[in-house]
């Protein structure tokens, strides 16, 4: 997929994941428009990476070393993020994205 100059955090997001896990499938979804900010923010995402490198993880471990990656973002830019990490095996059973909740503010 080619960057998207108009998304420049969505990119830079998509570019380290890949770098750091090197994932069998990965997407990167930009939720701001579902919450109160102004159009064109990116400042809301949900991810979902797939990689070996999960395989043994615990959950709690897999977001932490998703948001160490992110760690720039999530300090700056990012104001929510939405993980989903699995191994290959667990999304070959399950490959669904989990839904987000509506924005109550």
């Amino acid at each position: 997929m080619d960057p998207d100059p108009n998304r420049p955090v969505e990119t830079t997001i998509r570019t380290k994941l890949t770098e750091k896990f090197k994932p069998d499938h990965l997407e990167v979804h930009n939720e701001s428009h579902m919450h109160a900010v102004p159009p064109g923010s990116e400042s809301h995402f949900r991810v979902l990476v797939v990689s070996t490198q999960f395989v043994g993880l615990p959950l709690i471990q897999r977001h932490r070393l998703v948001n160490e990656a992110l760690k720039e973002e999530l300090s700056s830019r990012v104001h929510a993020l939405a993980i989903q990490a699995k191994t290959p095996e667990q999304w070959g059973v399950d490959p669904a994205l989990g839904k987000s909740p509506s924005c109550m503010g």
